[in-house]
């Protein structure tokens, strides 16, 4: 019964692979039986020749076809399951946005796999829903999720594909977004500030405006993610000390000197 299901779930790419992994597999198998069973009664007549290939064939597809189209069966899915595992490991449960851990380590791992020389070119978004204290108290911690699940799918629909979205912990969230120039950062900014505005928030029939605050760090060199993130973190606090639900930018350019490594 698990094997049907299994095979009523699978799309028609994966049914192709299985096909062609079985067919090959028993391939393989009757290609070597053959070999063995015509060396070994070589010295006997054709006809008993004719019989043990025809046998080494008739047994080998009656029992490698069955056996590699259940392993190959078996192997996908363990291969679903690992991927299942690790978006969940790099996935924040409530948001499904990236995880805190999963998100700095991608933007390392993509400030470390930049080129070689100064031209690299990105941004840092830092965000905050403001208030939500206010949010969790009046509504409760259920309303309160459900608006982080708010915020959060209007940011995703405010970058491309290629940008990277992870929920910081508690109400704060991050955006990278790879080879952005600073006017671009600040266009996907006010972009992401104006749809959470537009979102209808209603806990409990009551309208209730959502907004938030957003420091950018632009960068026109090489830079490493815990500078790059005081910087945004900086922005963000000026921006909700300013009043919220508005953007304060800066860039990190070629006349600013790298901060110093802490130890």
């Amino acid at each position: 019964m698990r094997l049907l299901a299994s095979l009523r779930g699978m799309s028609a790419r994966g049914r192709i692979k299985l096909t062609y992994w079985t067919i090959l597999g028993t391939a393989g198998c009757i290609a070597v039986a053959v070999s063995i069973n015509y060396t070994l009664f070589l010295p006997f007549g054709e006809a008993v020749r004719k019989r043990a290939v025809f046998s080494a064939v008739v047994i080998t597809i009656l029992l490698a076809a069955p056996l590699f189209f259940y392993l190959t069966l078996k192997l996908r899915e363990l291969a679903i399951v690992n991927y299942k595992l690790a978006d969940a490991a790099a996935t924040d449960f409530l948001t499904r946005c990236l995880n805190r851990g999963s998100f700095s380590a991608r933007v390392e791992k993509w400030l470390a796999d930049g080129v070689d020389d100064e031209a690299v070119v990105g941004a840092l978004l830092v965000i905050d829903a403001d208030h939500f204290k206010k949010i969790n108290d009046r509504f409760g911690h259920y309303e309160g999720d459900m608006a982080l699940k708010a915020i959060a799918h209007a940011i995703r629909s405010a970058v491309r594909k290629t940008d990277l979205v992870g929920r910081l912990g508690g109400e704060e969230f991050g955006v990278f977004l790879p080879g952005a120039t600073e006017r671009g950062a600040a266009s996907v900014a006010e972009r992401i500030r104006q749809r959470v505005n537009r979102v209808a928030f209603r806990p409990g029939g009551d309208i209730c405006p959502l907004s938030v605050s957003v420091g950018c760090a632009a960068f026109v060199r090489r830079v490493g993610f815990s500078e790059l993130f005081r910087v945004a973190d900086e922005r963000l606090y000026e921006a909700k000390s300013a009043g919220r639900n508005r953007i304060m930018l800066t860039r990190i350019g070629l006349d600013q000197p790298p901060a110093p490594a802490l130890h």
